[in-house]
């Protein structure tokens, strides 16, 4: 097995998967989100200055909306540096559900692995990657080694998404529509 790709080439990757899974363009009446392309929502799309029909929203701009949005702006390179399998999975879970919310579980799962704060301060859970994020990240790894650490964590993180969407789906009915496909495509794919 060879290394695994970090920063560029790792988002990169992401990027054109998630563009690959959420396909062209879907204007489902069950979604709030409305009209997307490339699973980028027409919303989004308008605040980053674009202004034409979202059926013809460019593949190039999407890219750009991902690695800026999705990738850089949470600093989820950051945690990539460490954990590639982990910044993968935050990048899909913040593409889906919005990357403070990833950011969330990660602070969550953390804290919640820290033996009652013998390896680790608490974390207080703002959505947001700063310094005691990854030294949190940094010191676990130290206490629980890279590969079952990183298992571990994976399994938390996906434990808190799946726990989302089945949430997302009693709230909501409409949401039925969505859970199996977000069962069947955004869980349990890095692991």
């Amino acid at each position: 097995m060879g290394e695994e790709p970090t920063g560029d080439v790792l988002a990169q990757g992401l990027v054109e998967a998630v563009i690959e899974r959420e396909g062209g363009y879907v204007d489902h009446p069950a979604d709030r989100g409305g009209p997307t392309r490339f699973g980028i929502t027409e919303a989004v799309a308008r605040q980053h200055g674009y202004v034409g029909a979202m059926r013809v929203f460019p593949r190039g701009e999407a890219v750009d909306i991902y690695k800026r949005l999705f990738w850089l702006r949470p600093k989820f390179d950051d945690i990539a540096l460490r954990l590639p399998r982990i910044a993968a999975e935050l990048f899909d879970t913040g593409v889906n559900m919005g990357p403070a919310v990833a950011v969330t579980f990660l602070q969550r799962a953390l804290t919640a692995l820290n033996r009652n704060g013998k390896d680790y301060d608490d974390l207080t859970p703002d959505g947001k990657v700063g310094p005691k994020t990854l030294a949190a990240l940094d010191a676990y790894l130290a206490v629980r080694g890279r590969q079952g650490g990183e298992t571990v964590l994976l399994r938390a993180l996906e434990a808190l998404q799946g726990e989302r969407y089945l949430r997302l789906a009693e709230r909501r009915p409409a949401n039925e529509a969505f859970l199996y496909g977000w069962l069947a495509n955004r869980l349990g794919q890095l692991g």
